[in-house]
């Protein structure tokens, strides 16, 4: 009995992870025959939760929303609760929380009950924070979908804009949320353009649409989150620079954001800094503010103009034996 109770519980918990499994893959997991299976599903109807069922060579099951929440034994109050707290916790008020916080968020809503899911909307439309994370606003309704559809395999449909504003329709197969202290970022394979694409969340229209199940792809640099830092510190730039930085890793992070560039660890006490920006001069004050020494490795283009602004603010202090080159 008591083996028998635990795998049911890995059952629900499979539900949790995974919307939809092939009963081939959910045997395989549990370790059990189909006819198993079979019989621990019924269990789960007995017990009240909703799960649907396909036959055929591809069947399958899928634990729908119902009247009875999964194993923690929530009451109503407490589920609306915890809800309503990871839809803050998603909003980046809590540091290190988001994308815990929108992973749950998701597991939680698939499984409310409809009653619920109002008594949440309505509570959550009422709170003010006066919480800032540094970045755009994001709709926690809009993260929830979005999180579902990666954790289903569910491809998107939705209006893009644009840092110019300009608004495009895009079908994409998304595959993860990624967060990077100040803003949201969806990494997804762009059908209608044949490649990887990173697409800021608060750009996306607050309505999206999930169309059919597809297969995952293997990550973009072999890392989705090395995958959007590249996409976001460097990549979008006309100037790119890497840089020598006289400092620990661990040290030079607490100075450079996530989002500002890419760094790596050489010794205990030196590591390589990527970054970018639109043009040398912010590059060169950007590295002048970071606290530590630092050299340039490329361009070459911007050790002359560091040359250059060097002896500009040489003379602007008082110091009468710089040259003046020229810019």
């Amino acid at each position: 009995m008591l083996q028998t109770s635990a795998r049911l519980l890995r059952l629900l918990s499979l539900f949790q992870a995974q919307r939809y499994w092939s009963g081939a893959a959910l045997s395989e997991r549990l370790d059990v025959t189909p006819r198993t299976l079979r019989r621990d599903v019924d269990r789960l109807r007995c017990l009240g939760y909703p799960v649907n069922s396909t036959s055929g060579v591809d069947g399958g099951y899928q634990l729908g929303a119902g009247a009875h929440l999964p194993p923690l034994l929530l009451d109503d109050d407490e589920a609306v609760a915890v809800a309503v707290g990871l839809r803050t916790a998603a909003s980046g008020t809590v540091a290190g929380m988001e994308e815990a916080s929108v992973r749950a968020l998701a597991k939680l809503e698939q499984v409310l009950p409809e009653r619920l899911r109002r008594r949440v909307a309505a509570l959550h439309s009422s709170i003010v924070s006066l919480a800032r994370s540094g970045g755009p606003a994001v709709d926690a309704e809009l993260l929830s979908a979005i999180a579902g559809a990666c954790r289903d395999f569910a491809l998107l449909r939705f209006q893009y804009s644009s840092r110019e504003g300009a608004s495009t329709s895009r079908e994409v197969e998304p595959h993860r949320l990624v967060h990077t202290g100040r803003r949201w970022y969806l990494v997804a394979w762009d059908l209608g353009r044949g490649n990887w694409r990173t697409f800021r969340v608060d750009r996306i229209q607050p309505r999206v649409a999930a169309g059919a199940r597809f297969t995952p792809r293997q990550p973009p640099d072999g890392d989705f989150a090395t995958y959007v830092l590249r996409s976001v510190s460097y990549n979008p730039y006309p100037h790119q620079a890497l840089v020598t930085v006289h400092a620990s890793a661990e040290a030079a992070a607490e100075r450079i954001p996530p989002g500002a560039g890419i760094l790596e660890a050489v010794d205990a006490d030196t590591c390589t800094l990527h970054t970018g920006a639109f043009s040398l001069d912010a590059l060169a004050v950007h590295l002048a503010l970071l606290g530590y020494d630092f050299e340039i490795q490329q361009p070459p283009e911007l050790r002359d103009r560091i040359r250059w602004l060097a002896a500009r603010f040489g003379r602007a202090a008082g110091v009468k034996s710089l040259p003046a080159p020229c810019p």
